[in-house]
């Protein structure tokens, strides 16, 4: 590798979802000199009982900016919808914006089958973005847009969420990344986010969020022998680089 920073782009659906399932991977990476850029789909507009779209997404991108702060992170925001993330051209467009920006070496996104359909249109998104970025004709209508990337960054996908499938059939990552140094970190970044726990407590009736995420990390790593770890799946299709760029910075074996 060369002694150029590596960058990353972090791009996920809402507000939280990087923190529950890759912070403490981007804090290892931060620790190895790399530049993380924090990106949110949406602000969580739809995430209150009871403020308004705006006020909630307002509350919620700071929380996000807050937590992106702690990797010394830059934030940004795609200012999607919640449940309007869609598959389409503009939004395509959009998003390649976003990766020609970031300039990324590594693009860690949602996982292609999960529970929630604004992950999987963010996921299917970046996938293509990534290729799109590459592709000096595919104009973003951006007022000052990005020059296109000369590369193809490596794509990896996180776990679904609890790592199954639609029928609750396990869904095992390629390689897990141990977090163990970076548990309280990952859950102080967690914790930025106290308007969505007063949401999954008041639609779902849950008040156990950090304990759930902090279970969830234990269950990762004792399959494979250590206290806390993230599981990871690389996009290897054509034409993707093959080779574990994310593993060789982080010197997995």
């Amino acid at each position: 590798m060369t002694d150029q920073p590596k960058r990353i782009l972090a791009i996920h659906a809402h507000p939280d979802d990087i923190e529950l399932q890759y912070a403490g991977t981007l804090a290892l990476l931060k620790d190895r000199g790399c530049e993380i850029v924090y990106c949110t789909m949406t602000a969580g507009d739809l995430g209150s009982m009871d403020l308004s779209q705006k006020e909630i997404a307002a509350v919620r991108r700071g929380e996000a900016e807050k937590s992106a702060q702690m990797l010394g992170a830059e934030f940004v925001c795609g200012e999607f919808g919640d449940l309007a993330i869609f598959n389409d051209d503009d939004s395509r467009r959009r998003v390649t914006e976003i990766i020609r920006k970031a300039r990324p070496d590594i693009v860690i996104t949602a996982p292609p089958l999960d529970y929630h359909c604004d992950h999987e249109a963010t996921s299917v998104l970046v996938k293509d973005a990534c290729f799109g970025a590459t592709v000096p004709n595919y104009k973003t209508h951006q007022w000052d847009p990005a020059p296109y990337l000369d590369h193809l960054p490596h794509l990896y996908y996180v776990d679904p969420i609890e790592g199954t499938d639609y029928y609750g059939n396990p869904m095992p990552p390629q390689f897990v990344v141990d977090i163990s140094e970076k548990m309280d970190l990952k859950l102080e970044m967690l914790a930025c986010h106290a308007s969505q726990r007063e949401w999954l407590r008041a639609i779902h009736g849950m008040d156990e969020y950090l304990d759930s995420c902090k279970r969830w990390s234990a269950t990762r790593g004792e399959e494979n022998g250590f206290a806390y770890g993230e599981g990871f799946r690389q996009h290897k299709g054509h034409p993707f680089p093959h080779d574990n760029l994310l593993g060789e910075l982080l010197n997995l074996k």
